[in-house]
């Protein structure tokens, strides 16, 4: 995972140079990443752009990094992801030095209640988080900034979805008052939120050439000029997203030919129901159904003392393909001039 790699880089930089105390939170950065990583596959599995591993590295050192639509919601994810998983660790005790945001304890918080109980400490998972995944970006253009902005809006992300949990207090139940305190909310949560924004990024125009030395000053300049109108809350990209439909091995995309569709089922939601017109249709590509024998564990028994036997069960299923018209694949302009043509 380049994303879990690039941030082992920076773990690595910080335990050779930086403070003896980050020794303490590298585990929970790298799996912060990696809880990144799935939501964004979760959030992405039936759409054009599944969240690939080769569009997961997070770093601009290479100067190879796009700045898509896309890839604004990796760098928001992962940073989500580092910050959610220090906030959990401290609240739960794990760090000697952080605890329980108890900073409003006792506080009226509004009529009929006062704060207490142990808030999550988001203000630690911020700062931690932002000094990993931050100090992947070491450039001054306006690439870097993007995504610094985006890892902001990630980070920003946590705190608009948590939540206030009560506990009631008085004679007989009766709940005269309550103490309350914040919580994170679940994560999958904030990946929708930031499926949201994804949806809602802007685009910046401007000049996403590096800094020339001796100029810096001037492009930062440019840059906190383009950023002032952008609230720090929405996902901001530079360039549009290249054609998913369709496999660019120097992009690392496989295009959406083999991918699996869902059809027919009405448990599923709508937009997964849409999927093979998205994956397929709108690709150029009919849908072709297979029959699977999927092996799977079933008729589990508990045996006393202590485990648990299952059978192996064989089960028929059909699955939906993108595949290939016959005579090659269809004119896919045409797909996606009728496309576009819905859409206004």
């Amino acid at each position: 995972m380049l994303v879990l790699l690039s941030l082992c880089r920076t773990v690595n930089n910080f335990l050779m140079t930086g403070p003896k105390a980050f020794l303490t939170y590298a585990s929970s950065v790298q799996v912060g990443a990696q809880c990144g990583i799935q939501e964004c596959k979760h959030q992405f599995a039936w759409e054009k752009w599944n969240c690939p591993e080769s569009t997961l590295q997070l770093s601009t050192h290479n100067g190879l990094r796009s700045a898509t639509r896309e890839t604004s919601f990796v760098h928001a994810i992962s940073a989500a992801g580092v910050m959610y998983t220090l906030t959990k660790n401290c609240s739960m005790g794990d760090f000697d030095n952080c605890g329980c945001d108890d900073s409003r304890i006792g506080q009226t918080g509004g009529k009929g209640w006062i704060w207490g109980g142990c808030s999550d400490n988001v203000a630690f998972g911020e700062k931690i988080s932002k000094q990993f995944v931050d100090a992947l970006e070491d450039g001054h253009d306006s690439r870097a900034a993007v995504n610094l902005h985006n890892n902001e809006a990630g980070r920003l992300a946590i705190k608009a979805t948590m939540r206030r949990a009560c506990k009631c207090h008085g004679v007989s139940g009766s709940c005269s008052i309550q103490t309350c305190w914040m919580q994170l909310a679940d994560f999958r949560d904030v990946g929708n939120y930031l499926k949201m924004k994804h949806g809602h990024a802007k685009k910046l125009e401007m000049d996403k050439k590096p800094a020339r030395a001796g100029n810096t000053a001037d492009n930062r300049g440019a840059i906190a000029h383009t950023f002032r109108s952008i609230a720090r809350t929405e996902l901001i990209y530079l360039e549009d997203s290249p054609d998913y439909c369709v496999k660019n091995q120097s992009l690392g995309l496989q295009g959406t030919e083999g991918r699996e569709c869902l059809k027919g089922d009405k448990s599923r939601s709508q937009w997964e129901r849409k999927s093979c017109r998205r994956l397929c249709y709108e690709c150029g590509l009919r849908v072709v159904q297979k029959r699977i024998e999927v092996v799977s564990s079933c008729n589990c028994k508990f045996h006393w003392c202590c485990t648990v036997k299952c059978e192996k069960c064989t089960q028929v299923v059909t699955k939906y393909y993108c595949a290939r018209k016959e005579g090659g694949r269809k004119q896919h302009n045409k797909a996606k001039r009728r496309l576009r043509a819905r859409q206004q």
